[in-house]
């Protein structure tokens, strides 16, 4: 046991030192830094005005994604209904295909509470048809509760910098998620190695995805498209073990 808890001292130390930068960065903005539990990873805590916010990273809590990844929850304070989801295009199809494998094998029921709830979208919601960015539209697949939403979604900033992304800092093949659901903006991208410039993009892009799903949310506060009869009733609410870390 002592033994155990020295080697996991050493870890830790080596590891604050490693992420020395991202300390510095989260201190600067307000937040708070520290290692998670096994020193394995590290958390960022910002209590904003606008809503808490949570930056994660360390080992994957998804199977789709091998290793590490960067996990970003951002409270936006949206209407609870309001799902949305764009992820890579690549992981779409790759999803699609094991999703549909499952829900055709005799496991079906077992597939419907042990698969995480943003696969499970891939057949329960339309995809977006139409997607005005043609970098958008060759990098990411776009899909919500129905087609008017995340199409003002990504009317606009959002729509923008994941065309800029696509280029370089989500080049495809890159595991990458961003959804709106519980009333709150989440992220998730595969991210084997400690970069803050990375992470710093990665929390713009969300902090957008925030700013842009928050004036959909005034749209239907407005009386805009809310979802049809047909795409609720598709839903299917998720155990509390589903919720994104």
């Amino acid at each position: 046991m002592v033994i155990k808890q020295v080697k996991q001292w050493f870890v830790a130390r080596a590891n604050a030192a490693r992420w020395k930068a991202v300390a510095e960065w989260a201190d600067d903005r307000g937040a708070q830094f520290k290692l998670s539990r096994d020193a394995r990873g590290f958390v960022v805590e910002h209590q904003r005005h606008q809503g808490n916010l949570r930056i994660e990273w360390g080992p994957s809590q998804r199977s789709y994604i091998d290793g590490y990844e960067l996990r970003i929850r951002a409270e936006a304070r949206l209407n609870s209904e309001l799902q949305m989801l764009v992820l890579d295009k690549t992981l779409m199809e790759r999803l699609e295909k094991e999703v549909f494998e499952a829900y055709t094998d005799t496991l079906r029921t077992r597939v419907d509470t042990d698969t995480p709830e943003e696969m499970r979208w891939l057949v329960m919601f339309p995809k977006l048809r139409h997607i005005a960015s043609k970098l958008v539209r060759q990098h990411f697949g776009v899909l919500g509760v129905n087609q008017e939403l995340p199409t003002i979604w990504l009317d606009g900033l959002l729509s923008d910098l994941l065309a800029q992304a696509s280029q370089d800092l989500l080049a495809q093949g890159r595991p990458f998620v961003l959804m709106c659901q519980r009333g709150n903006v989440y992220l998730r991208c595969a991210m084997n190695q400690v970069v803050l410039a990375d992470i710093q993009q990665l929390l713009k892009l969300a902090e957008v995805a925030v700013q842009e799903s928050q004036r959909v949310n005034v749209r239907l506060q407005d009386g805009g498209p809310w979802p049809t009869t047909t795409s609720v009733a598709w839903q299917t609410r998720p155990p509390e073990a589903d919720v994104p870390f």
